[in-house]
């Protein structure tokens, strides 16, 4: 018997799982896989605001100061400043390793090579049903949570919807690629990345990854591998890829936009598993955190009435709201600015983000985390983008 069951002992379960055992809440993180960290799907970066909720700098591979974002045709606009960490990158699995080894030292247990086969919602709390390295478990708890990705076992059984988008990634850890320190690289156009980018991210010890994520409707009947291969071997930027040598490869869903209801009676999901993935960047371990630290001090007080139902539920998942508006509101924007337009009209676009007073202004104003008022900004401020002013308050006021 446990207060809390969480499905899934990543970096966003293994939080909650902290958060909840120091405050003296009983929880167990119940892990499908034999390691934590692995099989490592993600770009591995970490925003400093992370960063500082669990002190993990030991993780760090490579601090990133800025992007070099890159046209169809080749015009280069820098974002950033030298000296100015704008993210972390950071060793995946040690990270998640990290983060789960803080939970079971304030005191939560963890079960490795397990995975829910059935669960039951009854008045008093849930039965589950856990396969445990080969054996049938019968378990109980207060509350079920689910915080088991993309693809999460919890919002499937218990029929909770899906995320509002599900993108693709794919990502190559290569080495003998060069680059400026500290920075890493974004490439757009359809050819390479239909709608979103790719990205050449330093991860120290001259190793980068190399990747690209989509929307599925985007790929036009590609995978995103063969947009990758694109992208090596553009005639651009294939010498720049010349000498690059791949270690491993990575592929993955990214899912973005919160689920309407993320709760049931007794049962709620966090995480990727609710749709937090960020629409401009796929980003989740931030977001996941913000919404550990938005709900914690109400679900304790919560788990420790017992006072689980769906209508308790609701109200304490009542921030996710304002979560789903960001992402709808980015999501817009970046239609807008960067997935509805074609390789003409994104080369126009580069041409007025490279003059240097709108590069002043997006290094003033740019946040990685908080996209739409950099964009609201721009399209005020900018002449060129006024003629889009219309549509993105149209595109805003209904998001």
């Amino acid at each position: 018997m446990y207060q809390v069951v969480i499905i899934g002992a990543g970096p966003v379960g293994g939080r909650l799982a902290t958060e909840l055992s120091s405050r003296g809440i009983s929880t167990l993180m119940i892990e499908e896989h034999a390691e934590i960290g692995r099989p490592f799907q993600c770009a591995g970066l970490v925003n400093p605001p992370a960063m500082q909720m669990v002190g993990l700098e030991e993780t760090i591979l490579q601090n990133v100061d800025g992007a070099l974002i890159h046209s169809p045709s080749g015009i280069m606009v820098p974002v950033g400043r030298d000296g100015r960490v704008r993210t972390h990158v950071v060793c995946r699995k040690k990270f998640d390793q990290a983060v789960v080894a803080q939970a079971m030292e304030a005191g939560a247990h963890l079960w490795l090579l397990s995975k829910p086969l059935n669960a039951e919602v009854v008045k008093d709390g849930v039965n589950l049903k856990i396969e445990r390295e080969g054996e049938i478990v019968d378990l109980k708890c207060n509350l079920l949570i689910g915080a088991d990705g993309a693809h999460s076992w919890t919002r499937r059984y218990f029929k909770m919807g899906r995320p509002k988008e599900m993108m693709i990634g794919f990502q190559a850890d290569v080495s003998g690629l060069s680059g400026k320190d500290n920075w890493l690289e974004m490439y757009t156009g359809r050819d390479i990345a239909p709608g979103l980018f790719a990205w050449v991210i330093p991860t120290g010890n001259n190793t980068h990854r190399i990747g690209v994520w989509a929307r599925p409707q985007d790929l036009d009947g590609r995978s995103v591998e063969e947009c990758y291969d694109s992208l090596i071997n553009h005639p651009l930027w294939k010498e720049r890829f010349a000498k690059a040598r791949e270690i491993a490869r990575y592929c993955g869903p990214v899912p973005c936009g919160v689920i309407r209801k993320p709760f049931k009676d007794r049962v709620m999901v966090i995480g990727d598993a609710a749709g937090m993935a960020k629409p401009t960047t796929g980003g989740g371990i931030g977001p996941g955190f913000r919404q550990v630290e938005a709900i914690i001090d109400k679900l304790v007080k919560a788990v420790n009435k017992d006072k689980l139902d769906a209508s308790n539920l609701s109200s304490i998942c009542k921030p996710f709201k304002a979560f789903r508006k960001e992402q709808d509101r980015a999501r817009a924007l970046r239609d807008l600015l960067v997935t509805i337009p074609d390789d003409e009209e994104l080369d126009s676009h580069f041409r007025m983000f490279n003059r240097p007073e709108v590069l002043d202004l997006i290094n003033a104003e740019g946040d990685i985390e908080h996209p739409v008022p950099l964009g609201m900004t721009l399209l005020r401020r900018v002449p060129e983008f006024r003629k889009l002013a219309v549509k993105a308050g149209f595109k805003l006021l209904f998001a």
